[in-house]
């Protein structure tokens, strides 16, 4: 029939089976999620890569992806479907879903940024600054001094106090303050 390398086989539980087809049904499943169930369920009725991508409408090497994760993750799902049956549904959930995606942590705490926002809602003189208003500069200058960041520029500043329209960053803050 196809072509290529023979496909390993896909187990799976009953209780797996209901999960994914429930997945599947309900309504408020997210999209993603349920083509994802979709894929296993095919699978394991012996459907290829190339059908069930062209059935579900997925790029093939994102099926053979989900078809190997299922594979991988088949003895743990058992062990859980064994030991904590209530939680299958989350384990099966888990599995489905993207994995964490590489990349930089964030920089900033959310702390750290509802600190420098809520000293931009502070008047420049209570810090002891011979200004009338806060500039991006010297925001970032006096979260350096009170220890909230270690180092910030005042563009990343600007980024923060930014709530849209024409307005300059720390106006548009202040004018909520």
């Amino acid at each position: 029939m196809g072509k290529g390398p023979k496909l390993q086989a896909i187990d799976i539980s009953e209780g797996q089976t209901q999960v994914l087809e429930q997945l599947v049904r309900r309504h408020q499943t997210p999209q993603q999620l349920a083509k994802r169930a979709r894929v296993v369920l095919l699978a394991v009725q012996g459907h290829g890569n190339r059908d069930i991508a062209r059935e579900i409408q997925l790029d093939r090497m994102q099926v053979g992806v989900w078809r190997k994760r299922w594979i991988t993750e088949y003895e743990q799902l058992c062990q859980v479907e064994a030991q904590h049956p209530d939680q299958l549904v989350a384990a099966i959930q888990a599995v489905l879903s993207d994995a964490p995606r590489s990349g930089a942590p964030a920089t900033f705490t959310a702390e750290q940024i509802i600190q420098i926002v809520a000293l931009a809602c502070e008047p420049p003189e209570d810090s002891d600054r011979p200004i009338s208003h806060w500039t991006t500069r010297e925001l970032a200058d006096e979260a350096i001094k009170r220890g909230i960041v270690d180092t910030i520029s005042e563009r990343q500043v600007g980024r923060f106090l930014k709530s849209g329209g024409s307005q300059t960053p720390s106006e548009s803050v202040l004018a909520q303050c």
